[in-house]
């Protein structure tokens, strides 16, 4: 089966887009992962060892979040787009993805704070989503975590709707999916590196220096999502190209 040059484009975009957003994921999971570890008896919460099994199943909850809403994304971009040309509607989600994503690049670097009022757009679902959240503490054991995190997978985050807005550009629910799911492994080492390189990554977050070169580093992986073509991560086979 051929690669599809522009999917897998996509599809390594969004994984570094969410290496790219891990200081941001740190600020607002951090102190999610923080309520659960809160809600945990101190002897799972003290030992790390135990304590790793409820994080790493919060984190796939949430990851499977992502998934979920790159899928119904794809499904809606699919109903959206049907009277339009598929050449047109399919140029037409890139543009505006990368428009997106480099708005969140601004964002990230410090340049264009007004960026977060994107996420006042899925704050009438989180408000009948988020109380079932609640319910879930304190989290008792690892199935509780992992419905945890799948709901607080559902917080408004602008950079969640860049991956969104990214993902949409596959013109697939499928391929949507994937490429969420992507974007959620890129995230998962810095949250899951919460508690353990927690000083480190606060400094970092901290320098001004670094989070422009986060941002600048954003802004271009907005441009390769413009211009798939030109997007030395795309993986092209003999067939794709002459297909």
């Amino acid at each position: 089966m051929p690669f599809d040059p522009a999917f897998t484009s996509s599809f390594l975009v969004a994984f570094a887009m969410g290496l790219a957003s891990s200081l941001h994921c740190i600020g607002m999971c951090g102190s999610i992962i923080g309520t659960l570890t809160l809600s945990l008896s101190p002897a799972i919460r003290n030992d790390k060892i135990r304590l790793f099994p409820f994080v790493f199943n919060y984190n796939i909850g949430r990851i499977l979040s992502y998934g979920l809403a790159g899928a119904l994304v794809g499904f809606i971009e699919s109903l959206a787009t049907m009277q339009m040309s598929e050449t047109f509607a399919y140029r037409l989600m890139q543009l505006l993805s990368a428009l997106i994503m480099a708005c969140a690049g601004l964002y990230l670097a410090g340049w264009f704070p007004r960026f977060a009022y994107i996420e006042k757009i899925g704050m009438y679902v989180w408000k009948s989503i988020e109380p079932f959240g609640r319910r879930l503490i304190p989290v008792k054991n690892r199935s509780q975590a992992f419905l945890f995190g799948m709901v607080w997978g559902w917080l408004p985050c602008g950079l969640v709707y860049a991956a969104l807005a990214l993902s949409a550009t596959t013109g697939d629910t499928l391929k949507s999916m994937l490429t969420m799911l992507s974007f959620g492994l890129g995230t998962l080492p810095a949250v899951m590196g919460v508690g353990i390189m927690t000083g480190i990554l606060t400094r970092l977050s901290q320098m001004n220096r670094f989070k422009q070169l986060i941002g600048l580093f954003m802004i271009v992986l907005a441009l390769l999502a413009a211009l798939p073509w030109l997007n030395p991560m795309a993986i092209t086979t003999h067939s794709a190209i002459h297909s």
